[in-house]
């Protein structure tokens, strides 16, 4: 059976690394709650650092831990100092999670081979498990190219989002007067709005529906992130019907492959520019055909089919009955 119980914590620090510290401290109390019935569970599955106390005093009679840790950004690529400085203390607390589970998720490519090659982690306790849609999200069809092509970033401002490089590159593109629109969907600063009437900002949007709409006006998913996990963005967009142009960083090659999209090597402002131009080049057939293989793609990662995979990895653990 499934018992949901509500375990609240006010982050109060906030001194530098106060994340860390308030981490560890909401992990203790996570322990405290359940240890007085923990062999009444048969395995414990732990995100983030939530498990953090839990794994440290691991006795042999709890149920096997398991820990996902989203796309382990702190071992990719930093944008700056201060987010360097940032990824050596996570690293600190991920690497004592990931190095103590029982069973570590992962949702594959890249990130499984950071596992194995940086952590050390054996093949064997690995679990891979992408993210998913529910099914009545995806839509039935695709809807036909647009003239002039329809871009769309979607997200908040952060930096490893490659905001900077894309608005780089799309500045080049609007001087060479090259047609198409560009959406952008997420708080985006006044100081890096481009001021052309081919882009268009449309704020931050938490409804879902009402962003799935703007989707279907678009043709290509612009997504040039430093670093990634699997995100639930190119998941939307591909339900949605649209093709993608991404920065091959995380899992993001379980999604997207040169049949279904367009994957960056980096993205320097010089490539996202170049890979634009190609996608501006290319017929009205090669387009659609990537949407309509976005939109197969996709139907195998609706959470009926994830749930029942999570269950099937999940008996190698389990005690026997």
């Amino acid at each position: 059976y499934i018992e949901l119980v509500e375990i609240p914590f006010d982050f109060i620090s906030r001194f530098y690394g106060y994340y860390v510290y308030e981490s560890y401290r909401y992990s203790k109390r996570i322990y405290e709650h359940l240890i007085k019935d923990i062999h009444t569970f048969d395995f414990i599955y732990s995100k983030g650092f939530t498990g953090w106390y839990l794994l440290l005093n691991k006795k042999n009679f709890f149920p096997k831990i398991g820990i996902k840790l989203h796309g382990y950004e702190m071992y990719q690529y930093a944008t700056d100092v201060k987010t360097k400085l940032q990824h050596y203390l996570l690293r600190i607390p991920a690497a004592t999670v990931t190095k103590k589970a029982d069973v570590v998720f992962s949702y594959g490519g890249k990130i499984t081979e950071l596992l194995v090659h940086t952590l050390k982690i054996n093949r064997e306790k690995i679990i891979e498990l992408p993210t998913g849609i529910e099914k009545k999200l995806i839509v039935d069809h695709v809807t036909e190219w647009h003239s002039p092509l329809v871009f769309v970033f979607i997200g908040r401002y952060e930096k490893r989002k490659g905001i900077e490089n894309l608005n780089d590159a799309i500045i080049r593109l609007l001087k060479e007067n090259k047609h198409f629109t560009f959406h952008f969907i997420g708080d985006i600063p006044d100081e890096l709005k481009i001021s052309d009437s081919k882009i268009i900002y449309h704020g931050k949007i938490t409804d879902y529906f009402q962003v799935s709409e703007i989707l279907k006006g678009c043709d290509v998913l612009v997504c040039p992130s430093y670093s990634e996990g699997m995100p639930n963005v190119i998941v939307e967009a591909m339900a949605n019907g649209l093709t993608v142009m991404v920065t091959d960083v995380g899992a993001i090659s379980l999604l997207i492959n040169e049949e279904r999209g367009y994957l960056l090597n980096s993205n320097h402002s010089d490539d996202i520019f170049k890979m634009m131009n190609t996608i501006l080049s290319e017929t009205k057939e090669t387009i659609q055909a990537k949407k309509e293989r976005c939109l197969k793609h996709i139907r195998n990662f609706v959470w009926e089919k994830i749930a029942d995979d999570l269950i099937s990895h999940l008996k190698k653990f389990l005690p026997p009955r």
